[in-house]
């Protein structure tokens, strides 16, 4: 009931190894920050681009090179399903991925994807991996040791921090995600908060079946299995655990602990 399958299907994530050998669904947060550490290295190394100031150009991450993108034609599509396109001089950049002028960026760790858009207002922090055709909107804000896979939304406003989107995932407005995992194919509602750290001291533990469980995590926000949802203002209690397809209704808080597959919380 607690093991990766039982809440994720790895199949087509880019990142999947981060998984193995996992015997607990949470397990993969103690490894993250190493994980990342080992996937990233200084990429943005341009002579226009200084830690927390915003950019005064858009720029273009294209077949393992950052330039400015000022000569660029930028078609902004869909970006979940490859909308974003770029030319330059009359040629089509396959794969280009855009950051708009005015994000922030934090550090030189960072790896993008192909098809990435990064818009104004957005800061990253470093380290951080993007996924392909991922969205990261404006206002978000990645406070480093975040995984983000292909396909998701971070949206405006929305805050992450040491934490896992599989593909498809989407956290599209005024969200925070502390020590959280989402599945393939969630969807968090406007407001949903995903609390990770207790008011009182200690590590995160979860009653089961089996007795109390402790996860070894003093902080812990929510894991939520593939295609669950959550309503607007939704909020999660720090180690909740959600199996896949369940419901958590508008305005409701999921309390901590396990709750199987196709469960609804009101």
């Amino acid at each position: 009931m607690l093991t990766i399958g039982s809440f994720f299907d790895l199949t087509d994530f880019p990142d999947r190894e981060l998984f193995a050998d996992c015997p607990y669904v949470w397990v993969p947060l103690k490894q993250l920050k190493a994980y990342i550490a080992g996937q990233t290295a200084p990429i943005f190394q341009h002579l226009c681009i200084r830690d927390a100031v915003p950019l005064d150009s858009p720029y273009i991450w294209h077949n393992g090179r950052l330039r400015n993108a000022r000569e660029c034609i930028i078609t902004y599509g869909d970006t979940t399903k490859g909308g974003l396109s770029v030319w330059e001089n009359g040629q089509f950049l396959e794969g280009a991925s855009v950051i708009m002028a005015g994000a922030v960026i934090v550090g030189r760790n960072i790896k993008i994807g192909k098809g990435v858009l990064v818009e104004s207002g957005a800061m990253i922090k470093s380290p951080a991996i993007i996924g392909d055709h991922s969205e990261i909107r404006h206002g978000a804000y990645l406070r480093g040791n975040c995984l983000i896979g292909k396909r998701c939304v971070v949206g405006h406003t929305t805050e992450v921090k040491h934490s896992i989107f599989l593909n498809d995932a989407k956290a599209g407005h005024f969200a925070y995600l502390g020590d959280s995992i989402l599945g393939n194919n969630v969807n968090l509602g406007a407001g949903t908060k995903c609390a990770n750290l207790r008011f009182l001291s200690g590590n995160v533990k979860l009653r089961t079946d089996s007795g109390l469980i402790d996860t070894g995590l003093r902080k812990l926000g929510a894991i939520i299995g593939d295609r669950s949802q959550t309503g607007c203002n939704a909020v999660t209690s720090p180690g909740t655990l959600m199996g896949p397809d369940c419901l958590l209704m508008p305005n409701a808080t999921a309390p901590c602990g396990v709750h199987p597959q196709k469960s609804v919380l009101r």
